[in-house]
């Protein structure tokens, strides 16, 4: 992969976790108007519907059959399922524990990527997810407030983080058959069409909900699963999955900054040591590790090994000049705030 197409992944990765930082302040607000189903099918329902809009006018035609199965699996479990058990789970358990489990995921991700898609971990990725994971305990932690928690709110934060991992995984395979708008707005459709049995509870609701719960719960479709989930589908297909997923480590530092920012709730100096611990971890998570010397006599040639004879006849390679070249790595295979709001440190 070129550095022009390393830098536009990166790009698209930092729009994705900038939408998904920005989305505790929406959930927040939302969150206090709306039931978990309804809300994520409010989310949902929204990003549907402009997406689809986006893809009519490019005419992005049916998927492929071999992209069926990941958009099917992350659409059900990732985009669908993982918003609800997030959404819920979230209102049984403080931020801290929140997000101690759902931060799990990019750690699964890791996991099942090596396993499933035989993707390469290096050993810089598993320290770098370490030292994030730390980072994102101390600041939840530190933002708790001392709340309390419940084993139901517990195992779904848990289920949270499980479906997200699926759904990552699963999606990867599906951007070799088709774009990132295409595998989005197709997943985002069948997560809507799932959450349907919420419709009802919704129409109740938007009918009692304020306009500020409201406008939040429509840019959370817009911005942190419309754009966002288009960007990272854009940048997943062009770096490994594991990888990808420890960059959003970068989420509880940013969410760190914008509550400072935007909420004037200045942050502790634990908070910030642990938001400057995600930092550290991601960047040594995308380091590259130097590659590994050969091993001995693998490589070198026996002292005794007879050199080419004068006359023997030179290979086709050699007669015609052409210096065999190793096989290019397909650009697939290259390569989820505030004192009560940590709990979306997972993206929303």
């Amino acid at each position: 992969m070129s550095d022009r197409q390393r830098a536009a992944a990166l790009a698209a990765a930092a729009v994705t976790v900038l939408f998904w930082a920005s989305a505790f302040v929406s959930i927040r607000s939302a969150g206090s108007a709306y039931s978990p189903g309804a809300l994520a099918l409010g989310r949902l329902g929204t990003a549907a519907l402009l997406l689809s809009v986006f893809a009519l006018v490019r005419r992005v035609g049916w998927p492929a059959r071999g992209a069926w199965p990941g958009i099917l699996i992350s659409g059900l479990l990732w985009f669908g399922g993982y918003m609800v058990f997030l959404n819920w789970g979230e209102r049984l358990v403080d931020a801290g524990t929140a997000a101690l489990v759902v931060n799990l995921g990019p750690i699964l991700i890791a996991v099942l990527s090596t396993r499933l898609l035989r993707e390469a971990t290096p050993r810089s990725l598993w320290i770098g997810m370490g030292v994030s994971f730390a980072g994102t305990v101390v600041v939840g932690l530190s933002m708790s407030g001392g709340g309390s928690s419940s084993l139901l709110g517990v195992l779904l934060c848990l289920l949270a983080a499980i479906t997200y991992a699926i759904g990552v995984v699963a999606q990867k395979p599906a951007l070799r058959h088709g774009s990132a708008l295409q595998i989005t707005t197709y997943s985002t459709l069948v997560a809507t069409v799932a959450l349907l049995p919420f419709a009802g509870l919704l129409i109740t609701e938007v009918a009692d909900a304020p306009v500020s719960a409201t406008l939040n719960m429509l840019y959370l479709g817009v911005g942190p699963t419309a754009i966002a989930f288009t960007t990272w589908a854009y940048a997943l297909a062009r770096t490994t999955a594991g990888k990808l997923g420890a960059t959003t480590y970068v989420v509880p530092a940013l969410v760190v900054f914008m509550s400072w920012l935007f909420l004037d709730e200045v942050p502790g100096w634990l908070t910030l040591a642990g938001g400057a611990l995600c930092l550290a971890g991601v960047a040594v998570s995308r380091r590259r590790d130097a590659a590994a010397p050969p091993s001995p006599g693998a490589a070198a040639p026996s002292p005794g090994a007879a050199a080419p004879s004068p006359g023997a006849a030179p290979s086709p390679d050699a007669a015609s000049g052409h210096r065999p070249e190793e096989a290019s790595p397909r650009p697939d295979a290259a390569l989820p705030g505030t004192p009560t709001a940590l709990r979306d440190l997972s993206g929303g």
